[in-house]
């Protein structure tokens, strides 16, 4: 016991002399006195050796101690941290000199598919447009049939479609005309309406097609609505986004969910209009459907299609930011290449 005594205070006056230098010495004091094979933790287990009438004020020395050897230990690393043990009045080497400025942290972009469609809500919000949001996961009812689209029809072929389960039947939307229907079932008239999302289709992946990408469509339905609105909406829409000198057109087509339809193309904003591999060398691109909506679909949502008419279109985001971007491959969208989405802005 008392030989104990003896070589704790010797270590007591070992400690208080010890002079760290820099964070290597002052990790080896802590190894040496507080780790887990230290000196401290060594004489912790000699009390099993120590009388039992002598164990209370061997354990108190044993505190002391330890509390003496942890203050120390603090002592040094506040000298170590404040570069005062350092030699030749230098901070040590491994310690970060806290006057510098920080590492400037690299301000991100919006994605140019974001861009887009906000560029788009902007536009049609301008002329009165309420943005609209639905489920991704549709059931058959709002994705299909009520689009004028009953269980086999030719139709459905046009879109290859990701089922969930076939009973009922669960699907990955094909288009966000699903969240017209929903809307429209409301009740809610006139409704002015544009539903941005994204859409699934099993297709195969290319540099002008993805399995899954993004949409826009909108929808208006109120009393003596006519094709002529349709076309000056579209219209402004195309002026705003691609400028004055874009050329349009308006082809005949069809879509089960409008009567009559069409398509629109604008001028290749890639070649100007004379030709190259996006247009087809045609110097037209397709960048949206349209038409008055069905009458059938009006019935399907509790709509008097006597008393109310609508016009509706839709259209992808991604061949728009193709064209406004000068990109030719798809595939870069969902890519996360950075080199690639650093080039955008946050501004369109």
């Amino acid at each position: 016991m008392d030989s104990l005594l003896q070589q704790i205070e010797s270590l007591k006056q070992e400690i208080g002399s010890y002079q760290a230098r820099n964070a290597e010495e002052l990790e080896q004091f802590r190894i040496k006195y507080l780790g887990a094979k230290g000196l401290v933790k060594s004489l912790m287990g000699e009390m099993k050796n120590v009388s039992a009438d002598r164990k209370k004020e061997f354990g108190q020395v044993l505190n002391e101690f330890k509390q003496f050897t942890e203050s120390r230990y603090e002592e040094l690393r506040n000298l170590s941290m404040n570069g005062h043990g350092a030699s030749e009045g230098k901070a040590p080497s491994n310690q970060p000199d806290l006057s510098l400025p920080g590492d400037p942290i690299p301000i991100g972009s919006h994605h140019p598919i974001s861009l887009m469609r906000d560029r788009m809500i902007a536009i049609f919000q301008r002329l009165g447009f309420a943005v609209a949001e639905g489920p991704e996961i549709e059931d058959d009812w709002h994705n299909f049939t009520a689009l004028n689209l009953p269980e086999h029809h030719p139709a459905r072929d046009m879109q290859d479609t990701f089922y969930i389960s076939t009973d009922p039947a669960w699907l990955l939307r094909t288009h966000t005309s699903n969240i017209q229907i929903r809307e429209m079932q409301k009740g809610k008239l006139p409704l002015r309406i544009i539903c941005p999302g994204r859409v699934y289709r099993n297709e195969t992946v290319s540099a002008r097609s993805h399995c899954f990408f993004h949409q826009i469509e909108g929808l208006y339905v109120d009393e003596n609505v006519s094709f002529a609105d349709l076309k000056q909406t579209l219209y402004f829409f195309v002026k705003e986004m691609y400028g004055n000198d874009v050329k349009i057109r308006f082809r005949p087509s069809y879509f089960p969910f409008t009567e009559p339809s069409a398509e629109m193309d604008i001028s290749c904003q890639l070649c100007n209009g004379e030709g190259c591999n996006v247009c087809k060398h045609t110097g037209w691109v397709e960048i949206l459907g349209c038409g008055m909506v069905h009458p059938k679909v009006l019935e399907n949502c509790g709509i008097d299609p006597g008393k109310y008419t609508g016009y509706a279109w839709g259209m992808g985001i991604e061949r728009p930011a193709l064209l406004k971007y000068g990109i030719n491959d798809i595939r870069l969208f969902s890519e996360n290449d950075i080199r690639f989405l650093k080039q955008f802005t946050s501004a369109i």
